[in-house]
């Protein structure tokens, strides 16, 4: 028996019954049907355990998104907008089937608890689908030139720059800025529906965010393709 993996799971599915706050190894180690000394020969701190969910849950979406966007880029021409459309949708189809997992990684902080630098690298794989995505774009001639430019100097670290790959030109040079604010758009509307923020004004909650994403990508100059 591999108990990190039932670890794993029995604290997955108390997850949406406690909350991220609520794990503690007592509570799983019940879940599980395990001594707590054999959930601590493991995950020694709850602290540990929520780290290792993190992980999971970055590398499940992120892989979810990533096969997403090759299936819709296998035949070569797939337009950037039609592969933004395919990993948006992958991603929502994601954290519909796993609202708990969504509240941990994008809800509000666990008190107490500080993400290691273990989490950097699952939890840079959603961005950097989304880069990929734009920087195609980018150098198809796929992107529509922006009205207006950030003004002033740069607002963007330069890890931001490192997962891009560099700066383009002008009339592009912001578009790292306008990709982090399409992957914050693409989170807040997940929220808003993983979170019921939108049941009582949306009627059609998969037309709805289908629609929402081509409005968000017209931000950073992409045109999404509708089927």
């Amino acid at each position: 028996m591999d108990i990190s993996s039932v670890v794993r799971a029995a604290a997955r599915r108390l997850l949406g019954e406690l909350g991220a706050g609520g794990l503690t190894l007592e509570a799983v180690a019940d879940g599980a049907g395990l001594a707590v000394a054999e959930v601590a020969s493991v995950f020694p701190h709850r602290d540990d355990l929520l780290t290792a969910l993190l992980i999971d849950a970055y590398n499940e979406s992120g892989a979810a998104m990533e096969q997403a966007d090759q299936a819709a880029a296998k035949d070569g021409d797939a337009p950037a907008g039609a592969r933004f459309l395919a990993v948006a949708r992958a991603l929502r189809a994601w954290s519909l089937d796993n609202p708990a997992e969504f509240a941990l990684v994008y809800g509000s902080p666990v008190p107490g608890y500080h993400a290691p630098q273990d989490t950097v690298p699952p939890a840079s794989r959603t961005p950097a689908v989304l880069a990929g995505i734009v920087r195609s774009a980018l150098e198809a001639g796929e992107l529509t030139p922006p009205r207006r430019a950030v003004p002033g100097p740069p607002l963007i670290r330069p890890e931001a720059v490192a997962l891009f790959g560099s700066v383009p030109e002008a009339p592009f040079a912001d578009v790292i800025e306008r990709g982090i604010v399409l992957w914050s758009n693409l989170i807040g509307l997940l929220a808003f529906e993983v979170f019921a923020r939108t049941h009582d004004s949306v009627l059609d909650q998969s037309g709805f965010f289908d629609f929402a994403i081509v409005v968000t990508a017209e931000g950073v100059g992409l045109a999404v393709p509708l089927d």
